[in-house]
C-alpha cells in the first residue's frame, strides 16, 4: 500500500469532479430540510411554538458546531491502509439516515418535547459532520490547484443543491401534493425516509467511487489522540489570521443564508401567496440561479479573485433580492398571487440567489489556501480541522439565522395557522421591513470581511513552490503517485 499525498497535478478528470460533488448531495437534502420545511413542520404541522422550535434547532446546532472541530481533528489523525477520510465515510451514512427519517416521524405523530427535539436534531447533526467534514476534506488532498479547487467546490455546491432542490420538488409534487400541501403530516414522513435513503446512497456512493484515489496511508503517523492535543492543535490552526478573516465574514453570510432559507416558507406563502402549482417553480427557479452560479463564478474567479468575487456577490445578491418587496410596499407592484407578481419574484431572486452562492462558493474555495498557509507555518496539514473550522461558523451562523426567522415571526406578530391572503397588513410590513434590514446588514458585514481575505491566487502559487522545494523529491517516484488511470497524482 503506498503512502504520501494524493494531489492530482493538472485538470481534475471529470469522473473525479462528480464523484466529489456527489457526496454533498447528503447535505443538500439534510440543509433543504433543516432550512426550508422543518420550521414550519413542527411549527404550523404540529403544534409547536415558532421561537420554541428555533431556539431548539439553534441550541442543536451550536452543540453540533462545537464538536464539529473534534471530529475535524479526529479525521486529520485517522491512519489507516483507506487514509484519513474514508472510514469516516463508510461508517455515518447509515445511522444518519434512520435518525433523519425519525426527525420527520415523531412518536405517535405528536410533536416531541423540547429537549426531545433537540436531542434528535443534535443527532442528525453530529452524524452529517461525520460525513461531510471528511468529505470536504479531500477537496485539498485531490487538488493543490488555485482554479481547479474552485471547480471541485462548484460541483459540490451544484450537487448539494441539486440534492435539496430535488427533494423541494418532490416534496411539493409526490409528497405533499393536494389541499393540505405543506400542512400534510403523512407528506413530511415520506419526505424523511426518501431523503434518508438518498443520503445514504450519495455518501457511500462517492467514497466507493474516489477510493482507489485516497485510499492510503497518510504521509506521517499522528500521535496518539488526547483531548489536551487535539484542542491545543484546533486552538493553533484557528489563530491563522486568514481564518480568522474567513470566519468573520463567513459568519455575517451563513446567519443571512439561514434566515433567509427558514423565512423563505413564510414570505412565499403570506407575502408572495404562491399557489400550490407556483411553489413547484420555486425550486426550478433556484436550480436555474445555481447553474448561473455555475457559469459564472470561474470568470468572476479569474477576474477578481475569490475574495473581491465573494464580497461584492454578497452586497448584489442582497441588493436584488430585496427589490421586489420594496416595490411592494411603495405599491407598484403586480398583486400577490398573480402571474405577474409570481414571475416579477422568480426573476430577481433567480440572480439573487446566483450571486449569493458564488459568494458562498468563493468563501468555501477560499478554505482550501489556508490549509497551505497553516502548512508552512508548521509544517503540518490540518483540512479536516479547517474545514470543521468552516463548518462551526456555518452551524452556529445558520442556527442564528433560524433563530433570527423565529424572532423576525414572533415580532411581526404572525400566528399559528395563518391562511395566506388573509394576514393583516401591519403584519406583513412589519415582516417584510425586519427582514429586508436584517439582510442589508449582514451582507453589509460579509463583504467588509470576505474582501480582506489575505491569500491572493499569487500568494498561493508562490506558496505551492516554496512548500514543493521545502518537501525535496518525491522517494515514491512517479509510479508509485499514478491512479488506476495513469493520471499523475503529485505534490
Amino acid at each position: 500500500m503506498a503512502q504520501g499525498r494524493s494531489v492530482m497535478a493538472g485538470k481534475l478528470p471529470m469522473r473525479v469532479k462528480l464523484l466529489a460533488g456527489f457526496g454533498s448531495v447528503a447535505f443538500g437534502v439534510k440543509d433543504n430540510g433543516f432550512s426550508f420545511f422543518l420550521l414550519i413542520f413542527y411549527n404550523q404541522v404540529l403544534g409547536m411554538d415558532a421561537g420554541l422550535v428555533s431556539l431548539a434547532l439553534l441550541i442543536a446546532l451550536l452543540v453540533d458546531a462545537l464538536v464539529d472541530p473534534l471530529l475535524g481533528n479526529l479525521s486529520d489523525r485517522t491512519y489507516t491502509r483507506w487514509g484519513r477520510r474514508l472510514p469516516w465515510l463508510y461508517a455515518a451514512p447509515v445511522p444518519l439516515a434512520v435518525l433523519w427519517v425519525m426527525l420527520w416521524s415523531p412518536p405517535g405523530g405528536a410533536a416531541p418535547s423540547f429537549a426531545g427535539l433537540v436531542g434528535i436534531a443534535v443527532a442528525v447533526r453530529l452524524l452529517l459532520s461525520a460525513c461531510e467534514v471528511p468529505s470536504i476534506a479531500l477537496v485539498p488532498e485531490l487538488t493543490a490547484d488555485y482554479d481547479e479547487r474552485t471547480t471541485l467546490f462548484r460541483y459540490r455546491f451544484l450537487s448539494g443543491w441539486i440534492g435539496g432542490l430535488g427533494m423541494m420538488v418532490l416534496a411539493y409534487t409526490v409528497f405533499m401534493p393536494g389541499a393540505q400541501g405543506m400542512l400534510s403530516l403523512e407528506g413530511y414522513q415520506a419526505f424523511g425516509i426518501f431523503g434518508a435513503v438518498l443520503m445514504a446512497v450519495s455518501v457511500i456512493g462517492s467514497a466507493a467511487g474516489l477510493h482507489p484515489l485516497v485510499a492510503r496511508l497518510p504521509a506521517r503517523k499522528p500521535p496518539p489522540f488526547t483531548f489536551k492535543g487535539a484542542f491545543a492543535e484546533i486552538a493553533e490552526a484557528f489563530s491563522e489570521r486568514a481564518f480568522l478573516v474567513f470566519a468573520a465574514g463567513g459568519l455575517a453570510a451563513y446567519v443571512a443564508q439561514g434566515m433567509t432559507f427558514s423565512i423563505s416558507n413564510y414570505l412565499n406563502l403570506f407575502v408572495w401567496q404562491l399557489t400550490q402549482g407556483q411553489l413547484v417553480a420555486y425550486p426550478l427557479m433556484l436550480l436555474a440561479s445555481v447553474v448561473l452560479m455555475f457559469v459564472i463564478v470561474g470568470p468572476m474567479h479569474r477576474r477578481l479573485g475569490k475574495a473581491g468575487s465573494a464580497a461584492l456577490s454578497a452586497l448584489g445578491a442582497a441588493l436584488i433580492g430585496i427589490i421586489p418587496y420594496g416595490l411592494l410596499l411603495a405599491g407598484i407592484w403586480p398583486q400577490p398571487g398573480t402571474l405577474a407578481s409570481t414571475a416579477g419574484f422568480y426573476g430577481f431572486a433567480l440572480f439573487a440567489n446566483a450571486l449569493g452562492v458564488v459568494s458562498l462558493v468563493s468563501a468555501t474555495s477560499m478554505m482550501a489556501e489556508i490549509v497551505e498557509a497553516f502548512e508552512e507555518r508548521t509544517d503540518r496539514r490540518a483540512e479536516g480541522s479547517f474545514f470543521a473550522g468552516g463548518w462551526l461558523v456555518q452551524k452556529c451562523a445558520t442556527g442564528a439565522g433560524i433563530f433570527v426567522t423565529g424572532q423576525i415571526i414572533g415580532f411581526a406578530g404572525l400566528a399559528a395557522n395563518s391562511a395566506p391572503g388573509a394576514v393583516p397588513q401591519d403584519v406583513i410590513v412589519r415582516l417584510v421591513l425586519t427582514y429586508g434590514a436584517a439582510a442589508l446588514a449582514l451582507a453589509g458585514t460579509s463583504a467588509f470581511f470576505l474582501a480582506r481575505f489575505p491569500i491572493s491566487r499569487a500568494e498561493h502559487e508562490a506558496r505551492l513552490e516554496r512548500l514543493a522545494h521545502r518537501r525535496g523529491p518525491d522517494p515514491l517516484g512517479e509510479a508509485a503517485r499514478a491512479d488506476p488511470e495513469g493520471h499523475s497524482i503529485g505534490a
